[in-house]
């Protein structure tokens, strides 16, 4: 028979060794049990950055690529965390969808997926394929599948084939990034033709919506669909009178979606760059002048770079992030909203 002393001892010793787990968990991977019980050293905190210098500032040299562009050519090269991004399991098993998954945004959440242990469909402009095989090949050295196809999102009928072509390649769905877009910069309302416009409509708000319709059959109780805005939405530039209109459409489709599906258990949310390097700027989307000072009106002084927003397209995919339903993430080097 134990003493009361003796219980009293046992039960201290107990609350002891699970206030030391506790403290591992909350700690992570640097105080790990393992760890420290084979003698491997603990890793040193990671350095602080300074935004502002972190990435390549203005003036840029000028630079003229046809639409749609590559990333491959611009000059400096857009980083889309090709050897920075580290993953740790969050997105193991699952599917995504990614339009525009070449480069920008679109690749920075493609390799972040399959780092985070995603299989990886993309869809891109058929001129893009030189980008978009560096981007399987990023997404199969991560050990994941990556699915390659090609098509013009202007087209109704591919729209609705991409997600059948990516279900069945991928065995499934449960993430879709919407994020393709097209801009090209117009100094007047004048000189915007009735094509251009068109071209720009169905690009941004035709094609999401083919998409997603096509898609919403195939996802189940915690999908989670992210589309891509802009700061356009909310603060317009004056020579981009067409894409800024569809990205405010962009963004309140997410909202509207997300009162409609959430109760379905499928997320909707948003995130909306502000003048992030990638091919829109380079193909079209800005004016010469404006591509040489790209960013330097930012309070951090210089363009975002993709990489800069794959942790967002992380946590909107990830189970942690459950409760973001109808958000608008915002990634602008301190300027606009939300």
């Amino acid at each position: 028979m134990s003493t009361d002393n003796e219980t009293d001892l046992k039960r201290r010793s107990l609350l002891g060794g699970a206030g030391i787990g506790l403290a591992a968990a909350v700690a992570g991977p640097a105080f790990s049990s393992d760890s420290l019980t084979k003698g491997g050293a603990i890793p040193s905190a990671a350095p602080l950055v300074d935004p502002g210098t972190k990435y390549p500032q203005p003036p840029f040299q000028a630079q003229k690529q046809p639409w749609p562009g590559l990333a491959s050519r611009m000059n400096p090269r857009p980083d889309h965390g090709e050897t920075s991004y580290k993953g740790s399991g969050r997105l193991l098993g699952r599917r995504a969808l990614i339009t525009g998954g070449d480069s920008g945004m679109g690749r920075a959440a493609a390799i972040a997926y399959a780092r985070e242990g995603a299989d990886v469909a993309i869809n891109y402009y058929p001129t893009e394929e030189p980008d978009a095989q560096e981007v399987a090949k990023l997404i199969r050295d991560a050990g994941r599948k990556a699915v390659l196809i090609p098509g013009d999102l202007r087209d109704a009928d591919f729209c609705r084939k991409l997600v059948r072509d990516a279900v069945q390649a991928l065995g499934g769905l449960d993430i879709l990034v919407s994020n393709a877009g097209r801009q090209q910069q117009c100094e007047s309302i004048l000189d915007l033709t009735d094509d251009a416009f068109d071209q720009t409509i169905k690009t941004n708000i035709y094609a999401p919506f083919y998409i997603i319709k096509e898609a919403l059959p195939h996802m189940p109780k915690g999908s989670s669909i992210i589309a891509t805005t802009s700061e356009q939405a909310y603060d317009p530039s004056a020579n981009l009178y067409d894409y800024a209109q569809t990205k405010a459409a962009t963004m309140n489709f997410v909202k509207s979606l997300a009162k409609q599906l959430g109760p379905k258990g499928v997320r909707v949310n948003g995130v909306a760059p502000g003048p992030i390097w990638t091919p829109l700027q380079v193909s079209g989307g800005a004016t010469m002048e404006k591509l040489e000072k790209f960013g330097a009106t930012t309070p951090l002084g210089r363009p975002g770079q993709p990489a800069e927003l794959a942790g967002i397209y992380v946590l909107l995919a990830d189970n942690h992030g459950s409760y973001a339903n109808g958000q608008i993430y915002g990634a602008a080097g301190g300027t606009g909203q939300p």
